[in-house]
């Protein structure tokens, strides 16, 4: 079983016609940041044993933050999915997604490197 790219606004069109479900494959620290609001949150490195059950018999939009670990991961996405759901991976992932102009959800921004390697500015 391959796994076709699509665009955000096949995914867009998807999901509002089809039922179509997303899967994002980020890390947890990745998703706090930024996420689209209803995805499901299955991160790579627990795929072997996550669960895609609420995808089950949807057609399944697969991202991540460029769209390069869901083409790498493909295979392994296609296994996966395989008699649980129709598995599409989301070209450009969500740079892309939001690039198209469709909603994300916002938290809070990591820290830059100066507060990193300093902390916060101390007072007096």
């Amino acid at each position: 079983m391959s796994v076709k790219t699509i665009s955000p606004i096949e995914a867009h069109r998807m999901m509002t016609h089809d039922g179509a479900v997303l899967v994002d494959v980020r890390e947890r620290h990745e998703i706090e940041r930024e996420h689209i609001d209803g995805a499901i949150e299955l991160p790579l490195t627990g795929f072997k044993h996550g669960d895609l059950g609420a995808a089950q018999g949807h057609k399944a939009i697969f991202f991540c933050h460029s769209g390069g670990r869901t083409r790498m991961y493909a295979g392994q996405i296609a296994a996966k999915a395989n008699g649980v759901c129709e598995p599409y991976v989301l070209g450009g992932g969500i740079l892309a997604w939001r690039k198209a102009g469709f909603p994300t959800v916002q938290g809070p921004k990591p820290p830059g490197l100066f507060q990193r390697l300093f902390g916060s500015k101390q007072e007096g």
